[in-house]
């Protein structure tokens, strides 16, 4: 098998998460040629991509306040931010769906981008911003809020407890936010409010993820070729005796059950005390 048929295998058995890597890296990619500036050693993105501080821009591009969050500026901006995300996104869809985690991205994407516009026009400043940070802010404080004490295994450190890696992160941009990058900044800390606020409301029953669930059954629905059936009368001879059916109740039952042991069990002693077997069940039920 060759490395593009690998990929190709990875992307469609994979979850939401593997594909949103894959999406920021491709996006990437692709954009090298076309607004990477070789002599300067920078990329320019235009206005219909990149979020601008310029309200009246954003006015006639609302859909930059989305673009934004899949391209970066630099290798090293794309390889940090998908680093976290990808151990962001383990933890999030150990607890979540993956409709949850689209959802929250966005949203959160979406959110941060007004932010800033807002922000940048009460500074009175003008610039542009890319970056996935926002989301993956959004992604690891919610997981946070949602448990504060899991623990995991760092390396060179030890266990640590999830609230103390983003507490962390957080001071970082709080004490960089006047130095450099303060649109990036002000966008990271924005994210992280929206994760937990995300968290908050999904406790009190709003699941503010069905929003863009709604939107993309919506688009797909719209868009998707349905052949109508026409339906013809059947003469049936003879009944056939109606087979018993072993009811899912208790195969449901028995999932949720688990599926709780196992937290109870990351709460108590961390993600890395599972089993590999207990991994895999979480990764099936979580799709």
């Amino acid at each position: 098998m060759s490395i593009i048929e690998d990929l190709k295998l990875q992307y469609r058995i994979g979850g939401i998460a593997n594909k949103m890597i894959y999406w920021n890296v491709g996006i990437f990619l692709i954009s090298i040629p076309l607004f990477y500036q070789f002599k300067l050693g920078v990329f320019d993105y235009p206005n219909w991509l990149a979020v601008s501080s310029e309200p009246t821009v954003v006015l006639t591009r609302p859909w930059t306040l989305l673009t934004y969050a899949f391209f970066h500026y630099g290798f090293l901006h794309l390889f940090f931010n998908m680093m976290v995300l990808n151990f962001t996104s383990r933890l999030f869809l150990t607890f979540f769906t993956q409709k949850q985690y689209l959802g929250l991205y966005i949203l959160s994407a979406i959110f941060a981008g007004l932010v800033y516009v807002l922000s940048f026009y009460l500074l009175g400043k003008s610039s542009m911003m890319v970056g996935a940070s926002a989301a993956v802010m959004a992604l690891l404080v919610a997981t946070t809020t949602y448990q504060p004490l899991m623990e995991l295994r760092l390396l060179l450190i030890g266990n640590v407890k999830l609230w103390h890696i983003t507490a962390v992160l957080l001071i970082l941009d709080l004490l960089q936010i006047q130095i450099d990058n303060t649109g990036g900044h002000i966008a990271h800390l924005s994210g992280a409010f929206f994760g937990y606020i995300y968290i908050k409301l999904l406790q009190n029953g709003t699941d503010l993820s069905r929003i863009v669930s709604s939107v993309i059954e919506f688009f797909v629905s719209l868009f998707s070729t349905k052949k109508a059936t026409t339906f013809k009368r059947v003469h049936v001879n003879s009944k056939k005796p109606i087979e018993k059916r072993n009811s899912k109740i208790v195969t449901k039952d028995k999932t949720q059950q688990q599926i709780d042991e196992i937290l109870d069990k990351i709460s108590k002693s961390g993600y890395d005390s599972l089993t590999t077997e207990e991994k895999e069940f979480l990764f099936r039920t979580g799709k």
